[in-house]
């Protein structure tokens, strides 16, 4: 059985379906692994959503911060953004069932010697305590009182984490952590406005997988959500979001001994990276 590990989709369903039939995928013996934001900004987020849930389990998903953003946008309570491009979700007949298969996806995934997650982990956190605090969000979001999480999900604080926090401060911090952080202080604060390529934040920021002493060193990290960093390797972890959406290649990475990368050219010429995705 071959696993792939693919960047953020974001609605580029032609792109994917071209990766797919490029690694010869067989979902009899295979398995893909999605970093998160499957949809979104790109232009057929209702096909993505249902092929990924057509591949019933030879497909996982951990969810990004678009992803949540649709939830939270069909319970109305957030607004749609002028960027937004799941308006054909919404009209969908199956609606209800693509929200519902969509909030049961984990925050984080492990598979064999890998771990699975959008964005990123704050140092403090070793790999058992990360899986952990991902429980506790996800069990907020597949709940009766979700609309209650994704209500409160919203804002950057605490932008540190403090196993003391309680209630949704707790909630909010766990899931920015693995939806949005890319960057944080030496002492592990996270800031969640610098979105560039390492080299043009401010000075005290470094990468979540630079920070001195970040306790889930040694683990195999597998994430998206951060497109001006692109395919990197680094310490441990690999960037998969190559940014097919604004122009881009959409990626996968074989998940073995080999860890092959294969690419897919953007196939939609008119998406173009704007100054801040």
């Amino acid at each position: 059985m071959a696993i792939y590990a693919i960047g953020d989709v974001q609605g580029c369903h032609a792109e994917l379906m071209a990766l797919i039939d490029k690694i010869r995928f067989d979902p009899a013996t295979d398995q893909l692994w999605f970093v998160g934001d499957l949809v979104n900004r790109g232009p057929r987020s209702l096909e993505t959503l249902r092929t990924l849930r057509d591949l019933g389990a030879s497909a996982i998903s951990v969810l990004g911060n678009h992803d949540l953003h649709l939830l939270a946008v069909a319970e109305g309570i957030s607004r749609t953004k002028h960027r937004d491009t799941f308006g054909d979700i919404l009209a969908a007949p199956d609606r209800d069932e693509l929200l519902y298969w969509l909030r049961q996806r984990p925050l984080l995934h492990h598979g064999g010697e890998f771990y699975l997650i959008h964005a990123g982990l704050p140092p403090q956190w070793d790999m058992n305590q990360a899986a952990q605090l991902a429980h506790e969000a996800e069990t907020a979001l597949r709940g009766q009182d979700y609309r209650e999480m994704l209500w409160h999900m919203y804002g950057n604080e605490p932008t540190r984490w403090d196993e003391n926090l309680g209630d949704w401060d707790r909630l909010r911090c766990i899931t920015n952590s693995f939806t949005r952080l890319r960057y944080c202080t030496a002492d592990g604060q996270m800031e969640f406005r610098q979105k560039g390529k390492p080299g043009t934040q401010p000075a005290g920021l470094v990468p979540w997988f630079e920070a001195p002493g970040r306790r889930s060193t040694g683990a195999h990290i597998v994430f998206g959500h951060w497109s001006t960093l692109g395919f990197h390797v680094s310490q441990g972890t690999y960037c998969l979001d190559t940014g097919c959406l604004w122009g881009g290649e959409l990626t996968a990475l074989r998940l073995d001994d080999r860890l092959e990368r294969t690419t897919v050219a953007n196939l939609q010429g008119q998406y173009q990276r704007p100054a801040h995705p």
